[in-house]
């Protein structure tokens, strides 16, 4: 006899659906109410969105839940999905990235946008790409059953070498050398996104797990997952009106520009993917490395972009717009990866 899907599980399957709901939403009143989404975005720290901060906590904190730290030691045991995740970021992301950029705007789009704001627009692609995941990828990693302990660490790794990184490589890329990283942004981003809901997941699991019963903490983060969706849709929304007045005002650039950015997401996506399957890694290790290759520190680009070119620039706009096509992205490589988990199983 088969069973019924449950409420949350029917809502699960046509997340896509009420993204695209959620989508239109945030265009609609962000338009209609743009004063009340300047309010909301003037409430920040250090280029930080507090509320957007909030939402993404809400996402990822069941998931901080399932961090094992008892298992985090052995993760060194499995060094493969690290190295996938440390070459794609690092070694292949930023160049392709920048890549792609000079061979739309300076040779395909050469007749269709300027010269000068062609050149913020690579600027702005190069940000994106030197800019890797820090937290949503919790979420999207969450949507793949992945092992959330070995996220944890490719994301912390990743952080910690960002730290580092970031401003040298922006620095090749651009062709510039007087950067200015936002540490603030930067660190406060790492607190707000890993370093909070980890502990906040950690208290929790032990709380839960005092007795040594993990059917409690299954319960436990049943039960709140529908909160982690919520968190989802509400940054979707947030997103979309903060943007609604640029994607109304400038469609056909926005247009130009997420063309690139789609070919560097889903080609990004095929070299992890296809290495962790060829190299034998196990799926939950292999989707969720992927996915962090994928999607893109938007906060710290944008504000780089900002502080580096001015808020109306061009490298400001074309981050802007990696934050409008991630999402859809993320969710059809969620989608992809769930179809093809079983090809794992070997």
């Amino acid at each position: 006899m088969k069973s019924e899907q449950s409420p949350l599980g029917i809502f699960e399957r046509y997340l896509s659906l009420w993204v695209g709901l959620c989508i239109a939403a945030g265009v609609g009143l962000g338009l209609a109410v743009p004063e009340a989404f300047q309010a909301i975005a003037s409430f920040e720290y250090a280029k930080v969105n507090l509320v957007v901060a909030v939402f993404i906590w809400v996402m990822i904190y069941p998931m901080m839940v399932n961090v094992d730290f008892a298992s985090i030691k052995d993760v060194g045991k499995k060094p493969k999905g690290l190295c996938i995740t440390l070459v794609v970021n690092w070694l292949i992301k930023p160049f392709t990235m920048a890549a792609l950029g000079i061979l739309f705007f300076e040779y395909i789009f050469a007749g269709l946008v300027g010269p000068a704001d062609a050149k913020e627009y690579i600027a702005g692609m190069i940000l994106l790409g030197v800019a890797p995941c820090t937290a949503m990828v919790f979420v999207w990693s969450q949507m793949v059953r992945g092992d959330a302990n070995y996220t944890l660490v490719q994301v912390s790794i990743n952080d910690i070498i960002m730290i580092f990184a970031f401003a040298p490589l922006v620095a090749l890329l651009l062709g510039v050398t007087d950067i200015i990283v936002p540490w603030e942004t930067l660190l406060l981003s790492v607190l707000l996104y890993v370093l909070i809901p980890l502990g906040a997941g950690y208290v929790t699991r032990k709380k839960l797990d005092r007795s040594g019963n993990h059917e409690r903490i299954a319960r436990f983060t049943a039960q709140i997952k529908p909160f982690s969706i919520m968190g989802l849709l509400a940054t979707v929304v947030l997103l979309f009106g903060f943007q609604a007045g640029t994607i109304i005002d400038k469609p056909m650039v926005i247009a130009l520009i997420a063309i690139p950015l789609l070919i560097q997401s889903y080609g990004i996506f095929a070299i992890a993917y296809g290495w962790g399957y060829l190299w034998r890694v196990p799926f939950t290790i292999t989707a969720p490395a992927a996915l962090i290759g994928t999607s893109n520190f938007f906060e710290l680009a944008v504000a780089v972009a900002i502080s580096l070119f001015g808020l109306n620039s061009g490298a400001a706009l074309a981050t802007v717009v990696g934050v409008l096509v991630e999402v859809p992205v993320m969710l059809s490589l969620v989608a992809f990866a769930n179809r093809t988990r079983q090809h794992f199983k070997r």
